[in-house]
């Protein structure tokens, strides 16, 4: 069969430099990362960025009135503006700091979830989510006493229209949540088209971000969501991340954490709350490392997201395609162009485990297990699969390494 063509507008070699540990062997080979989709490699301007805030401005923010308060306070709230534009957010204020996707999708479920859905209301949420956007919905009917319903997937992995359809008659519906990107399957979701069929019903949209935003450029305001989620550490930054939200939304929600900074006044009868952002920024938050994902966000765009994206969607392709050209390769998820840089696949009946401990040994990391969708691992009859994931600093030699590793793997199993 024919091999997808494979140019790329990056350099390669460039961007690769910027990455200390892709200089780094394992076992003896060149390391070939293919497990972005869990969490990418960090450029070494973020780790000097990183460092930079502790040699240099570290305190407490909105604090002190000393250099050192004001200068981490300018730095950080310097990394919500730089977040704010990354997402194309119309006002800074919804740019809330967070630990990570999984704390923003919680933020939403706890915060505007308990206040405005209830007994008698719909939640609706899809079969391919990841656990971090499924969990917090399934908690949430359980508590209010609101019923949870699922868009349901086609045999190719794609959202199924005529499950839409099915749900149509649904009333009361609340809230809907979906991934913009599959983590397992790669599948690209249209969310535009996800957000009317939401506010045509009065409910809110909640899209997951975390595998999206890393890759693609995201626009908020375009995508007509309610609610965006996305983690610092799947885009080349640390453990930080951000919930954006419409401000007329959060403005309406009360607080998911409290304590300090959160607050306006506090007597020992009541409390008020503070404005937005920082009525959701309980407590000292990850200081250092929001600033560092502001950096993060810099890197990506310096480098330009719309060449990050053609990049991967070229890679993709020829991934795609040398895979399915291996023989007891099964691959899952939507063919391309209409899928993200990720790639599912088992070889025969090897466990993925076995697989990927082949492949580490050379040198080659890759993701074995469900990858936190159980019900979409389910839904195709899967215990597990091996997942490759691609990203800014893969080539097509990282993907010839992955197919000469899985012919070991048959070689070894005699598959």
């Amino acid at each position: 069969m024919a091999v997808a063509e494979f140019t790329t507008p990056l350099d390669l070699e460039k961007i690769r430099a910027d990455f200390p540990i892709l200089a780094r062997p394992v076992h003896g080979k060149r390391l070939v990362f293919l497990d972005s989709a869990a969490s990418s490699q960090k450029p070494r301007q973020v780790i000097e960025a990183l460092v930079d805030v502790y040699e240099t401005s570290y305190a407490n923010v909105h604090r002190g009135v000393y250099y050192l308060g004001a200068r981490a306070t300018e730095r950080y709230e310097g990394a919500r503006d730089i977040m704010a534009g990354f997402v194309n957010a119309g006002d800074r204020r919804e740019v809330i700091f967070v630990r990570e996707a999984t704390e923003a999708l919680n933020l939403v479920a706890y915060a505007y979830g308990r206040t405005f859905v209830g007994p008698g209301d719909a939640i609706v949420a899809t079969e391919m989510e990841h656990h971090s956007n499924l969990v917090p919905w399934q908690f949430l009917a359980q508590q209010t006493g609101a019923t949870l319903h699922y868009l349901r997937l086609t045999d190719d992995g794609s959202l199924d229209p005529d499950s839409q359809e099915r749900l149509a008659a649904i009333e009361n519906v609340k809230l809907v949540a979906v991934a913009h990107v599959s983590n397992s399957l790669g599948t690209i979701n249209d969310i535009p088209a996800l957000a009317t069929w939401a506010h045509d019903r009065g409910a809110v949209l909640v899209v997951d971000g975390a595998q999206a935003a890393p890759h693609r450029p995201v626009d908020v305001q375009a995508l007509g969501c309610d609610f965006y989620a996305l983690s610092g550490h799947k885009m080349c930054g640390p453990g930080a991340g951000i919930l954006w939200g419409r401000a007329e939304l959060l403005e309406k929600m009360p607080p998911f954490l409290t304590g300090g900074e959160m607050i306006r006044t506090v007597s020992l009868e009541k409390t008020t709350w503070n404005d937005l952002p920082w009525k959701f920024e309980a407590g000292t938050p990850a200081i250092a490392e929001s600033i560092a994902l502001g950096a993060a966000a810099q890197y990506l765009q310096g480098i330009g997201m719309e060449a990050i994206e053609a990049h991967e969607h070229a890679l993709t392709a020829y991934a795609y395609d040398v895979l399915d050209g291996i023989s007891a390769v099964t691959q899952y998820g939507p063919k391309p162009p209409n899928r993200a840089g990720i790639l599912s696949f088992n070889v025969g009946n090897v466990h993925p485990h076995d697989v990927a401990q082949v492949l580490d040994s050379e040198g080659i990391a890759v993701r074995a297990g469900h990858h936190c969708t159980q019900p979409l691992m389910r839904r195709f009859d899967l215990q597990a699969t091996t997942r490759a994931s691609v990203y800014l600093y893969n080539g097509r030699d990282d993907i010839d390494a992955l197919a000469l590793g899985i012919e070991k793997v048959k070689r070894t199993f005699s598959v």
